[in-house]
């Protein structure tokens, strides 16, 4: 009969997001992993086998609690304001602290495939969603129609990136606000 775990994995991986977002992969011994999640060493390890997996299961659930929440801006597909809710949530969330997933692919991109994988597939998501919300503000007349919708949407996703970089030295200033105005008016049309 196996035994029934006595912890909270979603506790545990969100305790764990704070440590990575604070020191990064290679930053972040075991000793405060273990002691931050109170998880045991030896359970750890049982559990996730090693720091990289864990790492992968705390990239997951860090999409789907986090930055999938903040997605939903987009996936609403309402044009512009989709696009300038998403970024106002985007810029809270990271201010101070950045965003664990474009971290990683900083830090860990050019030699972990699967991290490559996952921002590749975060990334292309992004492009998709801002292209489809785009189109919508086309339609509805809140962009200028001479714009190409790809190459701006590229812009708008590397932007992303930029700002998850940039909220860690930017701190609590209104910088983050500032860009986004600056990024998305002129795309607006003016009534």
């Amino acid at each position: 009969m196996s035994r029934k775990p006595q912890y909270n994995l979603d506790i545990i991986l969100s305790q764990a997001v704070d440590v990575f977002l604070e020191h990064g992969y290679h930053g972040a011994i075991m000793e405060e992993i273990i002691a931050r999640t109170e998880f045991n060493r030896r359970g750890f390890y049982l559990e996730f086998g090693s720091k990289q997996t864990f790492l992968y299961m705390v990239l997951k659930h860090y999409q789907s609690i986090k930055l999938s929440k903040i997605m939903q801006h987009l996936e609403s597909n309402q044009g512009l304001g989709s696009i300038e809710n998403f970024f106002n949530a985007y810029v809270e969330h990271v201010t101070g602290k950045g965003c664990l997933l474009i971290n990683c692919i900083t830090e860990l991109g050019f030699d972990d495939e699967k991290i490559r994988a996952i921002g590749r597939h975060y990334l292309d998501r992004l492009q998709i969603d801002f292209i489809g919300c785009l189109e919508k503000a086309l339609i509805l007349g809140q962009v200028h129609n001479h714009i190409n919708i790809e190459s701006t949407a590229l812009q708008l996703t590397s932007y992303v990136q930029g700002f998850a970089v940039n909220a860690l030295l930017a701190g609590d200033t209104d910088e983050l606000q500032l860009a986004t105005q600056a990024l998305l008016g002129p795309l607006t049309v003016k009534n």
